[in-house]
């Protein structure tokens, strides 16, 4: 089977909408029809760091990956932020999720990014032993907190 990647254009909206969808339902979210309104126009804006490929079979997106670029205090270079990476039910196992990796590697690389890095969840073990594969795992462990739950505290 031949599969295309290419990055997203306008007339792909109804075909990567349902692909986020099954994203968030993986992962057990609901983002609200606001961000993703914004999210899909960021990715078709040049002046935003937010990209989104596609993956195609026989005309059918079976795959989806979210890239976003980024500076850091590391390198000069920017680095890239493999957000969201999503490959159909119906042909997981096929080597689509590694395609989309390489895609972002490869549009990185041509971009002038120094390294592509990327988080999944614990429980992922499908798709870690993917990543294991193609990439380092350096063992760091995310922490985070959202800024919504905080009050606000402005000191002089």
């Amino acid at each position: 089977m031949t599969v295309t990647l290419r990055p997203v254009t306008a007339a792909d909206h109804s075909h990567w909408l349902p692909l986020w969808q099954a994203y968030q339902r993986f992962y057990n979210t609901d983002i609200p029809a606001e961000v993703t309104a914004v999210t899909w126009a960021r990715m078709l804006d040049t002046a935003e760091p937010i990209n989104a490929a596609l993956a195609w079979q026989d005309g059918v997106a079976v795959g989806m990956v979210h890239y976003i670029y980024h500076r850091s205090c590391w390198s000069i270079e920017n680095s890239c932020y493999l957000q969201d990476l999503i490959v159909d039910t119906t042909v997981r196992g096929t080597g689509i999720g590694r395609q989309l990796i390489e895609f972002v590697y490869a549009s990185a690389k041509r971009d002038g990014c120094i390294k592509v890095h990327w988080l999944t969840h614990e429980t992922n073990s499908t798709a870690i032993t993917l990543y294991e594969r193609v990439a380092e795992r350096p063992g760091y462990i995310q922490f985070r907190q959202s800024l919504q739950e905080l009050p606000c505290r402005l000191e002089n």
